[in-house]
């Protein structure tokens, strides 16, 4: 053969199948943005304590110290305290202490058709993954959740929150699946990210049809 010979061109006509993956077996959804669903602002609340708008939300999820409510380095009554000091240094005036502890009282709404789907799934393992507070349990309870899910994996119990890789790495060891036979729902496009980049099936949570379809395509909702 000459050795500058052209190449023969490759067969037409030939499509390359993709591998079939696994079934999916294991369903991880989030709870904040997911399940459960939390008022829009706390301006009412705000006002009546002498606070302005905003500045609840403002303050408590500052990123620093959320950051250490859902790894664990503060616990929920910790993080609600320093809520409250940074409020009262801020607005000396204002009833902070009284704004934080009504404020306090609220454990959210859960998403009750969402909660039906749930039930039509057919996964056989079903975990509920949150970068969440030392009161997730509690709020469980509270909702009447406390034995819904096969496995909780809770941020501030592991000492580790999404979209860290050894977060989905406990939580699909809590699954007893790996991560081909598992789907990831949640509300942050950046852990579906990464949840995708570990193999996961995952998806955006926007609304209710989008998660409908969604768990139908896996195989999980007739």
């Amino acid at each position: 053969m000459l050795a500058n010979a052209a190449a023969s061109p490759a067969p037409t006509g030939i499509r390359t199948r993709m591998p079939t993956p696994p079934p999916a077996t294991a369903l991880l959804i989030d709870f904040d943005g997911v399940l459960r669903r939390w008022p829009s602002g706390y301006a009412g609340l705000e006002r009546r304590h002498g606070l302005p708008s905003g500045s609840l939300r403002e303050t408590a999820f500052a990123p620093a110290l959320i950051a250490a409510l859902v790894e664990g380095r503060l616990d929920d009554a910790a993080w609600r305290a320093r809520v409250t000091q940074i409020l009262t240094e801020r607005h000396c005036a204002a009833d902070a202490a009284g704004a934080v502890a009504q404020w306090s009282t609220d454990i959210g709404e859960i998403d009750r058709d969402l909660l039906a789907v749930l039930d039509a799934c057919t996964a056989q393992r079903r975990v509920l993954v949150s970068n969440g507070s030392t009161r997730l349990r509690r709020d469980l309870a509270a909702h009447g959740l406390a034995d819904y899910f096969d496995a909780v994996i809770n941020s501030s119990e592991i000492g580790v929150a999404k979209p860290a890789a050894a977060f989905f790495t406990a939580a699909l060891a809590a699954a007893g699946v790996p991560a081909a036979q598992a789907v990831f729902v949640d509300d942050s496009a950046g852990h579906v990210a990464a949840a995708t980049a570990l193999g996961l099936r995952a998806h955006c949570y926007v609304d209710l049809a989008g998660a409908r379809v969604f768990l139908h395509d896996c195989g999980l909702l007739a």
